[in-house]
């Protein structure tokens, strides 16, 4: 059993996630030579998230809370520095997977929203798949932060490396959500009253 004190932890480290962004985007926004500043913040922050999982497991610290507060925090995350990557590269090498991540979110969100109000929800829970998805996001993300694409200049092989997890990232992006519309496409069927 957990004392008081650890079981504050996992919640506290996703509040810590959620606080860093407006901290990495404003580094992203005002340094020109130095992305690789908000990328180490976007790095930190993103281990934040295996941390909590780590401890809320170990410890069996699960809570309604954190439950709702986690993948918000991630999403939220995401989203953030993929904004910031679109508007640095004005590239369609990182629009278009930014785009399909982020509608993917957008539609699995809702979805997870709509199986819970029906008791449903476990159709949907998160998979295997969705954290590998996850964990090649952020690894791109970080990436591509400390090492934006630059399309007038030679591509570097950090960000070839970077643009190459994204892609990785929108194609398991795409899988997973194929997976989860079809464990509740019984209920998503329209012949379903």
């Amino acid at each position: 059993m957990a004392s008081p004190l650890v079981a504050q932890v996992p919640n506290a480290l996703t509040i810590v996630r959620i606080c860093s962004i407006p901290l990495f985007v404003t580094v992203f926004i005002t340094t020109d030579d130095s992305h690789w500043i908000a990328g180490v913040l976007f790095g930190c922050a993103a281990a934040t998230d295996w941390l909590d999982g780590y401890i809320a497991r170990r410890w069996d610290l699960h809570s309604r809370f954190g439950a709702f507060l986690d993948p918000v925090a991630d999403k939220l995350i995401v989203t953030a520095a993929l904004v910031l990557l679109v508007g640095e590269t004005a590239t369609y090498w990182i629009t278009i997977p930014a785009i399909v991540i982020c509608a993917r979110e957008l539609l699995v969100s809702a979805l997870r929203e709509w199986m819970a109000d029906i008791q449903r929800r476990t159709l949907v829970d998160v998979t295997r798949m969705g954290k590998v998805k996850t964990t090649f996001q952020m690894f791109a993300i970080f990436i591509l932060l400390c090492d934006p694409v630059n399309v007038e200049e030679k591509l570097t092989v950090l960000s070839i490396i970077g643009v190459g997890c994204l892609y990785i990232a929108m194609i398991m992006t795409i899988w997973s959500m194929c997976i989860l519309l079809k464990a509740s496409w019984t209920e998503l069927s329209p012949s379903r009253k």
